[in-house]
């Protein structure tokens, strides 16, 4: 059988690892809802299992937890960490669930047990409220960094953004605004004219550039002393290139699924990691392509 020919950035491509458990949302914009429907073949062991076998090939690449909702389990989500060895970063998605089942206390120690190992916690909150929230001060309170990641989908209310902002630059805590990728397109991945969210952005914080890659752009801002951030993405993340007649597949992600399979794309792609192990690195593609960038 031939193996595909794989590219990929230095340190290897981003992993997301989705954790086999589920939330409790149903956030109208989630493509990983459906996934949780069949939750047979789910299992932490496997997915330890692919997470070791990507360390070998690309021991300085991201993880990134998400799901589901990987505070959902903190046990299960202790185990999968502590597979990952030293010298990567660790991210974790997350609605930060508060209940009498996941009381503030227990994660906050989650995060204290763990500063050494978690580089950030990124949590949803949007301008629409499609989840039971905790309060703002808890994301204050844990010992990791913490970025809010705010989807803006459909009908926000364009007027309260900077409203919206404030409320967690108060406690110096960065934002990244999101676009709708279900509707991104190489051809308008980077078109400024009629996006209305970089409209509104520009209205009412301090420009100070651009950045981005093949597959993805970011436009930053500042806040006073709040990093704004707003991120506009494809929604597939390998793309095909002919080089010296030979084609190649360039990767910025690869996932592990609930059940441990390894895809390469976010569109149920599997990896070939046989090929995988022989991977091409080359320099990352993202770059500054306009103004400046703190």
């Amino acid at each position: 059988m031939e193996h595909k020919r794989y590219i990929t950035r230095e340190g290897g491509a981003t992993v997301t690892v989705f954790v086999p458990y589920d939330c409790k949302n149903n956030c109208p914009f989630c493509i990983n809802k459906q996934e949780y429907k069949d939750k047979s073949g789910f299992s932490v062991e496997k997915i330890c299992r692919s997470i070791r076998k990507l360390h070998r090939v690309t021991p300085k690449c991201d993880f990134v937890f998400t799901g589901g909702e990987p505070l959902s389990d903190l046990d299960g989500l202790q185990v999968m960490m502590d597979c990952i060895p030293k010298g990567h970063r660790v991210f974790i998605n997350t609605t930060m669930p508060v209940s009498e089942h996941f009381p503030e206390e227990a994660i906050i120690e989650f995060t204290k047990r763990n500063q050494k190992k978690i580089t950030c916690i990124n949590v949803s909150r949007h301008m629409i409220h499609y989840v039971e929230e905790s309060n703002d001060e808890l994301l204050s309170r844990l010992y990791v960094p913490v970025r809010v990641n705010c989807v803006l989908f459909k009908g926000y209310e364009h007027k309260n953004i900077k409203q919206f902002a404030d409320r967690f630059g108060k406690f110096g805590i960065p934002i990244q605004f999101r676009a709708d990728y279900t509707v991104t397109t190489l051809e308008n991945l980077y078109q400024k004219e009629g996006d209305h969210i970089l409209e509104d952005l520009m209205k009412n914080f301090e420009y100070l550039g651009m950045d981005g890659c093949r597959i993805r752009c970011g436009y930053h801002f500042n806040n006073g002393a709040q990093h704004i951030a707003y991120h506009r993405t494809l929604p597939y993340s390998t793309i095909t290139e002919e080089r010296d007649g030979v084609s190649y597949d360039i990767l910025y992600d690869v996932l592990i699924k609930q059940n441990g399979d390894m895809h390469s794309d976010w569109t149920y792609v599997p990896l070939d990691f046989e090929a995988y192990k022989n991977v091409t690195f080359e320099p990352y593609d993202l770059a500054v392509r306009e103004g400046r960038i703190e």
